[in-house]
Order: C-alpha cells, then structure tokens, then sequence
C-alpha cells in the first residue's frame, strides 16, 4: 500500500480515534491488529494481491520435475503466525514479517532481484506479488471498527 493511502485513512480517523480513551484505544487497536492479520492471511491463502488481482504464476521451469511441490499455493508457510506477526503498541499497529521470512517477503512484495544459489551466484528477478497491504474492504473493516468502538 502507498504510503499516501495511509496517511489519508490515517488523518480521516484521526479525530475520532482521539476521542477514545487509552484503555478504548488500545482495546480498538488490538482488534484492528487481529482483522487484519486475518485478512492478509486469507488474502495470501487465495492468492491474491490487495486490489483483487491474482498472484502472478510462477515462471515455467526448464526441465520439469517430478512431483506436484510447484503446483502448490504460493506462500503457505509465509502466511501462518509463525512469520507473520503483529506488533501493538500505543501508537498503532504493525503487520510484518520476521527474520528470513521478512526478506523473502520483500523480495516478492516489491518485484526484486533474490539469489536463489549462493553457492554458483544464480539471481532471479521476480514478480511483483504484494502480500501486505490495505484491500478496500481492509479500509472498510477498519472504520466499521471504529464507528463500532465509539459507539459503546
């Protein structure tokens, strides 16, 4: 998501969410934490980017191996709580990945070069794939959240 979606989202909720109280404000940041982390692994189970479109496929391999380890989902580990983890603090929420995961990630999230054989150097270009970011019904979810939350 660009950086401009943020801060619109951001200073569109702003007001409201100053009105709450800590304890209010940090029970509604928990909740949007779990939203979304359950949102972006649903997205990443059906292989699709926030806008709606599909994972670009993998690229045809030379020689084709035996087995159906390619024919598989995208990202099936990278999803699960393991690597993708939500950080709350007063301030906000973070949804990320960590450690190794947080660099495969990125590779794929933004379209870069990864070393697939450091032993011979062999580097591959790969696709943009987003797997992190704001769908519309995202944006949605959240200001229901919110509306929900300042409503008690």
């Amino acid at each position: 998501m660009q950086n401009s979606e943020v801060e619109q989202l951001t200073n569109k909720l702003q007001g409201l969410i100053n009105n709450l109280s800590p304890q209010s404000r940090r029970q509604l940041i928990r909740q949007i934490g779990n939203k979304l982390v359950q949102s972006q692994r649903q997205r990443i189970a059906r292989q699709q980017n926030p806008d709606g479109s599909f994972y670009a496929r993998r690229k045809q391999q030379k020689r084709t191996k035996t087995g159906r380890i390619k024919q598989l989902a995208m990202f099936k580990k990278l999803r699960t709580s393991r690597f993708l983890k939500t950080r709350i603090n007063d301030k906000g929420v973070e949804i990320g990945f960590n450690s190794r995961a947080a660099k495969i990630a990125s590779i794929h999230q933004y379209g870069k070069t990864g070393v697939v054989n450091s032993k011979i150097g062999l580097k591959v270009k790969y696709t943009q794939r987003e797997l992190l970011g704001f769908s519309k019904t995202d944006k949605e979810m959240i200001e229901d959240l919110i509306i929900k939350q300042l409503s008690l």
